[in-house]
């Protein structure tokens, strides 16, 4: 009997996991289009002043087509990455010699542009038009060195 239900636990187990990788996949944003990003900090060093502690953030230059990188930081471990390029509508306003980027105004990061404001810990977006979240990027932190990266 026991040996039964360990079995017909392991198959629910299973097929939990099947179904959920199946129908959870995260649709891919066609208005972003990033070259490779890969970089390395030290979150707690002096240049990076803001993330050295909770609750503080940085913009992060990269090379184009980025626009930069939001950096968060959420706990002492856990960091956030995000695209500076807005999510919704990338190449609707241009000021003369960029295309706008998202700002922080914490805890908000906002498209100045359509009017968007977006959560900066789920990068959900809370007000204003659209129907993609920021375009969060991996962030992986050992304690030393935080590498923000995607899969390009």
């Amino acid at each position: 009997m026991k040996g039964n239900v360990k079995i017909l636990s392991g198959i629910i187990i299973f097929i939990s996991i099947l179904f959920s990788q199946s129908s959870c996949k995260k649709e891919e944003n066609p208005n972003i289009k990033l070259g490779r990003i890969n970089f390395a900090i030290d979150p707690n060093s002096t240049q990076f002043i803001r993330l050295n502690t909770v609750g503080g953030w940085e913009y992060i230059t990269t090379q184009a087509p980025s626009r930069g990188v939001i950096v968060y930081r959420n706990t002492p471990d856990e960091f956030f990455a995000y695209e500076r390029t807005p999510p919704n509508s990338p190449n609707e306003c241009f000021n003369g010699d960029n295309y706008t980027h998202l700002v922080v105004d914490f805890p908000w990061v906002i498209d100045t542009c359509m009017d968007a404001k977006y959560n900066i810990i789920t990068g959900g977006i809370q007000e204003g038009p659209g129907r993609y979240p920021l375009y969060r990027l991996k962030a992986v932190y050992d304690g030393i060195t935080l590498r923000v990266f995607n899969n390009k």
